[in-house]
């Protein structure tokens, strides 16, 4: 199967949702993983700024062509990640993708993935999630799988 938007439903993931449509949207509660998915095969359009939340003063943009570098063509999956769960200090994946959605509306507490607040067409961009026990061990998998096909991780994962 391909890390693409149909592949991910055959793999059991859910949602295929816009961030602004998680206020409305039933994200479960438990711990899994998340793929933020770019259908559209036209090229990328950049913004010289970001929407997400500046952290620590830092900006979070960085410059057209790092992020023009850091493309991946032919990828629909550009950013993966980890909600864990539980007594360990987890918010789930309906925290987590909240926290995400805000921070592309200027708050500052998910920086990872901030690339995404960069592209012109961030509005149209689905999240889709998987449910399980072990996210952490599941999300690895699933960036060494990305990384398998492309030879790079997605788009907005800057490290492992």
């Amino acid at each position: 199967m391909t890390l693409t938007l149909q592949g991910l439903k055959l793999r059991g993931f859910g949602g295929f949702v816009p961030f602004s449509n998680l206020p409305i949207t039933e994200v479960p509660r438990g711990g899994g993983i998340y793929a933020v998915v770019r259908a559209s095969g036209a090229a990328p359009v950049f913004l010289a700024t970001s929407t997400a939340g500046w952290r620590k003063q830092r900006d979070p943009a960085v410059s057209v062509e790092e992020l023009a570098a850091k493309w991946v063509d032919g990828a629909e999956v550009v950013y993966i990640g980890k909600a864990d769960a539980g007594a360990a200090g987890g918010h789930g994946l309906r925290g987590r993708l909240t926290q995400y959605a805000r921070h592309g509306l200027g708050g500052t507490s998910h920086h990872g993935g901030r690339y995404i607040w960069q592209l012109t067409d961030n509005a149209n961009l689905l999240i889709a999630w998987k449910t399980g026990a072990h996210p952490r061990d599941a999300e690895k998998a699933l960036i060494a799988e990305f990384e398998a096909i492309h030879g790079v991780l997605p788009f907005a994962n800057l490290k492992h």
